[in-house]
């Protein structure tokens, strides 16, 4: 199983400018979270499938698949309890909380995705560049930068373990869930340590190398914007006007929902 999350495709979305990227991720969340009614999420729903379909990032998802059906059926459940309504539909529930449940499950849905694109579509040194091309100050982008990097370093460290043991005779795939999780719950400790181990190693590599000498640095890459570029960012800056302008019009909300 490859632990890296960048996927090395040609596809459009790939060749985009990573500020282009970043923009309309940062955009992209302004328009999930304007509308109650999932009826009106419809239209950023199907852009952000076509972002998927076009970048195969499905894969990437598909890594986390168990993680977003625990999150949907608790983010349907739980939002059913503290959200009410005054039709009823059936047993406790009510049309305005099941329609509001959907809602802020497609949310967190949508949100994870659009993480997803921009991280299966962005090498770790151009979504950094990117960010501090936009005014982020370099120290904070190579702290992102490490903790991104970090992700799939764990991840393969903690499949090495798990194979060591395995070939020492630890059976790990039988028993139920909760069996399953018990056994897997000493492989953190080594985990941990190794993790622990190498940023502190990393720590002194950087000191040796004079990290913060300079508060002007140069970089290897030359990020040029294109025409493509540009309109994506006008289509979005459009897109989400057109959602805020909705919005305050009055659109997109369910009548009758109260909240906790």
């Amino acid at each position: 199983m490859n632990a890296e999350i960048y996927l090395d495709n040609n596809s459009n979305l790939h060749r985009l400018d990573p500020r282009t990227k970043i923009i309309t991720f940062l955009l992209t969340f302004i328009a999930i979270l304007l509308f109650e009614n999932p009826i009106w999420m419809l239209p950023i729903t199907a852009l952000i499938l076509l972002q998927l379909i076009v970048s195969n990032s499905f894969r990437n998802l598909g890594r986390i698949r168990y993680i977003l059906m625990v999150l949907t059926i608790s983010s349907l459940v739980l939002w059913n309890i503290f959200a009410k309504g005054v039709t009823p539909f059936f047993w406790f529930l009510t049309e305005e909380s099941f329609m509001f449940s959907i809602a802020r499950t497609l949310l967190m849905i949508l949100m994870i995705s659009a993480g997803m694109i921009l991280i299966s579509t962005t090498r770790n040194e151009e979504l950094v560049l990117g960010m501090i091309r936009l005014g982020m100050p370099y120290r904070v982008g190579f702290a992102i930068s490490t903790a991104l990097r970090l992700v799939p370093t764990i991840a393969s460290t903690a499949m090495t373990i798990s194979q060591a043991q395995r070939s020492r005779g630890l059976d790990l795939d039988s028993g139920n869930l909760i069996e399953r999780v018990r056994k897997f719950l000493p492989l953190l400790v080594p985990v941990f340590i190794s993790t622990i181990r190498n940023t502190n190693i990393f720590g002194m590599a950087l000191e040796s190398k004079g990290f913060g000498a300079l508060e002007k640095r140069t970089y290897f890459l030359d990020l040029k914007m294109r025409s493509m570029d540009y309109a994506v960012i006008a289509f979005a800056f459009i897109f989400v006007g057109a959602s805020v302008a909705m919005y305050f019009m009055g659109y997109g909300r369910i009548p009758g929902l109260t909240r906790f």
